[in-house]
């Protein structure tokens, strides 16, 4: 009986340190300081978090389920490495469900929302200004979450919080050098709407940052290169 009561006990911490877990390795991958290709020792990460090769194995199978880590037979658990055609599917994704999340924080809007995200807003101009470009990374990712959240719907919300991890990747690996990853006036532009419950407007901002953030993207097939150089030399 004792044993019955240690095992439940022990699950609710088990669950909390899982969490912790994908929670750590997603917020170094938002902040790029786990580049696409890191390899993830499960030994390492559980003297980090106190936590078994189990459970480590645990968060490293849930981030390969949402594409933000791949798991390679015998060789270990890596940070994803998301191909230019990969980007392409996300920001399309992103194009297709973050309107519609904006359309659901309008008809949430209130004064506690706009206040939040006005502060929000401020720590990213914040970051901007001091060149720490960690935060402003992280901070951007944070607002679109948090857009998310005022909307209330917690399926686009769950979907949208894989698609940002996704981005991060994809944004460290193509980004042209010298390009903000995210931009704050767009992100005003996008709270001013919301304020004035202006639905079509606040959409139109959102389709128009998310593709200028992919625009941004320096997005070429190795493939047609290689092809191309075949194509040069040969001729």
């Amino acid at each position: 009986m004792a044993a019955k009561t240690r095992q439940k006990s022990d699950a609710p911490d088990a669950s909390d340190r899982v969490s912790r877990i994908r929670e750590g390795v997603t917020a170094a991958i938002l902040e790029h300081r786990l580049l696409p290709g890191t390899k993830l020792g499960e030994d390492e990460i559980g003297e980090i978090y106190g936590a078994s090769r189990t459970l480590v194995r645990t968060a490293l199978q849930q981030l390969a389920h949402e594409g933000i880590v791949n798991i390679e037979k015998n060789r270990g658990a890596f940070v994803a490495r998301p191909t230019p055609a990969d980007a392409r599917e996300v920001f399309e994704a992103r194009r297709l469900i973050e309107p519609t999340i904006v359309d659901h924080a309008v008809d949430a809007v209130s004064p506690v929302w706009i206040s939040r995200l006005q502060r929000h807003l401020a720590e990213e101009r914040e970051a901007e200004q001091r060149g720490d470009a960690r935060a402003s990374v992280r901070l951007s990712g944070e607002f679109h979450r948090l857009v998310a959240e005022m909307s209330g719907h917690s399926i686009y919300l769950g979907f949208l919080k894989e698609l940002i991890a996704r981005s991060s990747l994809i944004i460290l690996l193509y980004r042209r050098h010298d390009t903000p990853a995210c931009g704050t006036d767009h992100h005003a532009e996008i709270v001013t709407a919301i304020r004035k419950r202006d639905k079509q407007t606040a959409r139109a901002q959102m389709l128009s940052h998310l593709t200028e953030i992919e625009a941004e993207l320096f997005l070429k097939d190795p493939a047609a290169d290689e092809l191309r150089l075949a194509d040069v030399l040969g001729a």
